[in-house]
């Protein structure tokens, strides 16, 4: 089936690349935020109006919210990677490559390469997972990962990604993606958003969850269970032929069920040989052209809020907190158009 072309300009960067805008013809992209796609902005004013009047939950329930203002803790030392792992090209250089134009498409041995490495992201993550308690800090979290990640031949592909500086990325509470791990503790009542990818044998696998740490309330249960439905509902729309856009209908649909806002300045995309390839994955509701492919790659990462939908980012130039301090939940896959739909790379 001939591959249907996006319209995006500028386009939106995945949940790794933070605020970031790029547009460009060339492999590799770069920030220009004066180009402007007018489809988009619509979008933009509409969802931001949507926030305004009906996702965004009352002040008198932010006020009343007894949790702490996440705050930045102590960054550890960058971790080694033994040197006969093989390494992404952009190891050691500080410069965000972009998104990779054209999309990820795989003959029958990158679709084994893809599944080794979304089998191994997916492991990481369950095991991630069951360190979240309370007491443990995301720099044990991010060691126990760069450990597990190496010891199986692999690259944690965050490190050193336009200079990220840990292994993976632990988003707690009100911090909406691309936390870096510190010497923060998690405390009782947390939620706490894990992001592994993994890059082994040239093809980087990409996931994500979201978990509890102890007793978490009900409001931010429902918060989570509502994310992952999306995440689900969204995959299973996918199939060869039917237009990206969809998924971004889908999730939004589901989240205003709820109330939940969509979050709308970080994205999905094409991923396999690279870290981010086309397509830009829109979680919400957009007009863009482009239609899936059989044998494509690439991820849908929905991140909803109890509040806010607009960001913060701090000092870091990574960390980006709801503007509000409402809570938010993300949940992650990797996923392959086959003929039959999509199959889901990144599970055990």
């Amino acid at each position: 089936m001939a591959a249907c072309t996006s319209s995006l300009q500028p386009r939106l960067l995945s949940s790794i690349f933070g605020d970031r805008l790029v547009h460009s013809a060339t492999p590799f992209l770069g920030r220009n935020p004066a180009f402007k796609n007018a489809s988009i902005q619509f979008s933009r004013t509409l969802c931001n109006l949507a926030d305004i009047l009906f996702n965004r939950r009352s002040k008198d329930d932010l006020i009343n919210n007894k949790r702490k203002c996440l705050q930045p803790g102590k960054v550890s030392p960058r971790l080694h990677v033994p040197d006969h792992i093989l390494k992404p090209p952009y190891v050691n250089s500080h410069h965000t490559p972009g998104i990779a134009s054209g999309p990820e498409i795989h003959d029958e041995m990158g679709k084994e390469s893809m599944r080794a490495s979304g089998r191994l992201s997916a492991q990481v993550l369950e095991y991630a997972g069951t360190l979240v308690q309370p007491g443990i800090t995301t720099d044990e979290i991010d060691k126990a990962v760069h450990q597990m990640i190496v010891d199986n031949g692999a690259y944690p592909s965050p490190l050193g990604y336009g200079g990220f500086p840990k292994s993976v990325c632990t988003s707690i509470n009100e911090c909406i993606c691309h936390g870096i791990p510190d010497s923060r503790a998690l405390e009782d009542g947390d939620i706490i958003n894990i992001d592994v990818t993994v890059y082994l044998n040239g093809y980087h696998g990409d996931t994500s969850a979201t978990f509890f740490c102890g007793d978490v309330d009900e409001d931010a249960k429902k918060l989570v269970q509502v994310t992952r439905e999306c995440l689900q509902k969204a995959i299973l729309r996918c199939a060869p032929g039917v237009e990206f856009k969809q998924i971004g209908k889908t999730i939004h649909d589901h989240a205003d069920k709820f109330r939940f806002g969509v979050v709308r300045q970080f994205v999905g995309h094409g991923v396999g040989r690279v870290f981010h390839a086309d397509p830009v994955i829109l979680h919400f509701r957009n007009n863009e052209r482009g239609c899936m492919i059989l044998g494509q790659t690439f991820t849908i990462e929905p991140m909803l809020t109890m509040g806010s939908t607009r960001s913060v980012i701090w000092d870091d130039n990574w960390t980006a907190v709801t503007e509000d301090g409402s809570l938010s939940a993300q949940f992650e896959h990797t996923i392959l158009i086959t003929e039959n739909g999509a199959e889901i790379l990144t599970q055990c």
